[in-house]
């Protein structure tokens, strides 16, 4: 047997209040006596919200067995409320109200009351006062339709951190709290800022944030608790491509090994090796040591050794320092000098290749923004920009000279499986006159796809990567590969547009990211063919 379902009508006790009632709305149909009372309750607290303080119920009988009439009498509509609450609470965060008026006075609609008083509360909470209370007082009447009021606040003493507490990885480097989250002991108590720096862990690639951080509130000290979990940041990532030599008709092979070590030392620090070999008979070998927040400080320092050999042509080494500060989890902001020193190993003379030296200061900027959430694409968003300026000298010739380096790009989530991938490179090496043995390389598997590792150089090129991305699954998806360039080599006199057309997958296993590309390139006036094509396998492993 189904219950009875009782039914309300609220009136007003003239037809215009009847009216304004109906306007308003409120629920109809109940299963029981108790929700419809409730309702009654809550519609007569909205009546006050909106200015009919007083408001009374009349009535509330029962007209029949399911039929409940409620009566109300509205009475006067108050439109505003002026409360003078300067010198009581602070002027800024009166200002954020958006109701203070030339006098420090706060004129506020009716409707607006409740939640303004909400907002300058939690303001006064998020300034290290917790457990204040706010309470509107001495209510008047100015006039028919406006009222007047003051505020009476109990503040207690100012809560600060008094004692920060992790749990999960005791051993999270302490110099990320304070730099890098910048939570302190001492600092004013705010659980809402806290809780929006500490969502900052989750664009660090060593540890991330298991729960939100906790509070303990004893009569005199407040103990934060911040749960962290430290996260498998170590990669190996190695790669091989093959293709065929126009000219031999013979397939060759290229490829590199890149390995990362992230935090080992629980400081936050990295070290990276890269070895790169290719069908060109060139090999690089590169190391870089990031070590940040150096002895506690706000600025971090960084160290590359970069060496290149073409084939038995020449050999560059590149040193570089710099020191970087993090503005916040996402910017950062470098300078540093290099130095690079190039040796001609060929033994007759060239005019396009020589021993010469390069001094170079540069600034440098970099955006990052993550989605950790995302195993196979963990980084949303880069762009990282650098300018450097100085000198070279080669054959008692010394030359001033400017390079500007840009690489960025962004991942368009169109929805949870298609997305769209859009990477831009450049640099620009400016200069009176080039030297082939300084000018920068590109091409090849993370510059324009379908062309051998660093076949190319110029002193000035752009490259646009671009991919439609389909996610099969969490751990699979497909994509295409659509890219061009431009380039200009001063030393060759050489100038033009570079294509690479292709397809790929990945596939994330327990191993790690195994990735494939089949891709061919092209100059703008140059067919495809099958024999230009590249295949490149990848795997990069986390441990």
């Amino acid at each position: 047997m189904n219950a009875q379902n009782l039914y309300l009508s609220i009136s007003g006790v003239t037809e215009k209040e009847t009216k304004t009632i109906d306007s308003l709305g409120y629920t109809t149909a109940f299963d029981n006596y108790t929700a419809l009372e409730t309702e009654v309750n809550n519609f007569k607290k909205a009546l006050s919200k909106l200015g009919y303080i007083e408001n009374q119920l009349i009535a509330l009988r029962k007209k029949n067995d399911s039929l409940y009439q409620a009566d109300f009498s509205l009475k006067t509509r108050y439109e505003t409320i002026t409360i003078d609450a300067h010198g009581l609470v602070d002027l800024s965060i009166l200002k954020l109200t958006g109701f203070l008026e030339k006098d420090n006075q706060l004129i506020i609609p009716m409707a607006h009351v409740e939640n303004t008083l909400q907002g300058i509360n939690s303001e006064i909470a998020n300034r290290g006062n917790p457990f204040n209370t706010l309470v509107l007082t001495n209510i008047k009447k100015i006039n028919g339709k406006k009222l007047s009021g003051s505020l009476s606040i109990s503040k207690l003493k100012p809560r600060t951190i008094d004692k920060l507490i992790i749990k999960g990885y005791e051993k999270f480097p302490k110099s990320f709290i304070k730099r890098y989250l910048k939570i302190k002991t001492g600092q004013a108590f705010s659980l809402d800022k806290i809780k929006a720096k500490t969502a900052d862990l989750n664009d660090l690639i060593f540890a991330n944030q298991i729960k939100d951080p906790e509070v303990l509130f004893t009569q005199d000290s407040t103990i934060l608790y911040m749960y962290i979990e430290k996260a498998r940041s170590n990669t190996f990532d190695g790669f091989l491509g093959f293709g065929t030599n126009e000219a031999t008709n013979k397939i060759e092979f290229d490829g590199y090994l890149d390995l990362n070590l992230t935090n080992n030392l629980n400081y936050g620090e990295s070290l990276k090796l890269l070895y790169k070999s290719d069908e060109n008979d060139q090999q690089t070998f590169d190391l870089k040591l990031n070590a940040p927040y150096l002895f506690k400080s706000p600025v971090g320092v960084d160290f590359n050794l970069n060496i290149f050999k073409r084939d038995s042509s020449f050999v560059t080494v590149t040193q570089a320092a710099k020191i970087n500060y993090q503005i916040t989890s996402r910017h950062v902001i470098s300078a540093g000098a290099n130095t690079v020193n190039s040796t001609d190993l060929l033994d007759i003379p060239t005019t396009s290749i020589n021993d010469y030296e390069s001094n170079q200061f540069f600034l440098n900027y970099t955006y990052t923004k993550r989605q950790n959430y995302d195993f196979l694409f963990p980084v949303n968003f880069l762009f990282d920009i650098t300018s450097g300026f100085g000198n070279r000298s080669y054959a008692a010739i010394d030359e001033n000279q400017s390079n500007f380096f840009i690489t960025t790009f962004k991942i368009f989530n169109l929805n949870e499986k298609n997305s769209i991938y859009g990477r831009i490179n450049a640099n620009y090496l400016v200069s009176d006159t080039y030297l082939e043995n300084e000018l920068p390389r590109f091409g090849g598997i993370n510059s324009i796809r379908g062309f051998e590792e660093n076949s190319l150089i110029a002193n000035l090129y752009g490259v646009l990567n671009t991919e439609y991305r389909y996610k099969l699954n969490n751990s699979i998806y497909v994509h295409t590969v659509i890219d061009a360039a431009y380039f200009e080599n001063q030393v060759a006199d050489q100038k033009g547009k570079l294509f690479g057309f292709g397809f790929g997958f990945g596939l994330l296993t327990k191993a790690g990211l195994f990735r494939f590309n089949y891709t061919s390139g092209k100059t703008e006036n140059q067919k495809f063919r099958l024999s230009d094509s590249k295949i490149h396998l990848s795997l990069t492993t986390r441990f």
